[in-house]
Parts: structure tokens; sequence; C-alpha cells
């Protein structure tokens, strides 16, 4: 296993000091991060798309050692093997086209998480949502603003707290 992929040794559970849980993600490379540099990305419970019980089930059903994938599965022999990306998008869009919602591409989990985190009210502020994200630039607020677009064409509204129209997109 590559030092720069996801270990079941990256995630560490806790409690904060009222006793809710927690998972810290030891992230050992990251698109923007620097040389050796390791990221914390810290997960709490949320409703039914929960990714702290995803985690915690990931740790009682997937019988791996520490150094092994964060996202695997056992084969039929019981070997552990990791999930690739390509396998992973291609069962989430399986699901989500037989729900009705269309496919998916890696990017979008990144735009969702911005656009989530703006919904939740606290992310108002762009700079907020770059150091939440990492994000090294405005970029994507390009998403959000194309997605806004988008959707607002579908429901016959005007945006109304649109991220600012790229320049040379107007």
């Amino acid at each position: 296993m590559g030092a720069k992929h996801l270990k079941q040794s990256d995630v560490i559970f806790g409690a904060d000091n009222t006793g809710n849980p927690f998972a810290t993600l030891h992230l050992p490379s990251a698109k923007t991060a620097e040389a050796r540099e390791i990221w914390k990305v810290y997960v709490s419970e949320h409703g039914d798309l929960c990714p702290l019980k995803a985690l915690m089930n990931i740790a009682k059903v997937v019988l791996a050692s520490p150094s092994d994938p964060l996202f695997s599965l056992q084969d039929k022999k019981g070997e552990i093997r990791p999930m690739v990306r390509k396998a992973a998008l291609e069962r989430i869009n399986t699901i989500t086209t037989a729900w009705g919602w269309g496919t998916s591409f890696g990017h979008s989990f990144c735009i969702g998480g911005a656009s989530h985190y703006m919904s939740l009210g606290q992310g108002k502020d762009p700079e907020v949502i770059c150091i939440a994200g990492h994000w090294k630039s405005l970029a994507y607020q390009t998403y959000l603003w194309a997605f806004e677009l988008v959707i607002t064409r579908h429901m016959n509204t005007s945006p109304t707290n649109a991220a600012p129209c790229p320049s040379g997109w107007a």
C-alpha cells in the first residue's frame, strides 16, 4: 500500500467532551497539500447518509489489517482487495441511476460538500468554504454558480444568493 493512500489505521474514532462520537481521518496526501503534509478531516454524525456510521460499518464489516486500504472489500477467497475509484463510482452510479438521480463523477463529491456546507448557513463567506474544503482558489464558486443556474432553469426561479458569475461566462 503506497504512502499516499488512505489506510485503515488513518481513521481514529473518538468522542468529544460532551460524548458525541466523531472520527478523524488522517489524509496522507491531497491534491493541494504540501509534500509530506497530512490533513486531518473530522467526521461527525449527520442524518440518514451518515459518514461516521459508514466508517464504523467499514471497520466492523471488513476484517482488514491496519495497513490495508480503508476502502476495501474481501473477495470470495477472503483476501482484502482495494476498492478502486472506477469500481466505486460505477457502483454509486448504478444505485443513483436506479433511483432516478442520474450519474456522478468523482469531483461531484467535492462540489456537493461545498454546496452542503453553504446550505447549512455557515458557509456564506467564500473564504470559509475555501478554508474548510482546502480549496486554493474560489474555483468552487464556478461549480456552484453553474449548478444553481441549471437548477433555476428547471425550477423557473431566479438565483438569489448565487455566487458571482465567473469572468468570461456572462
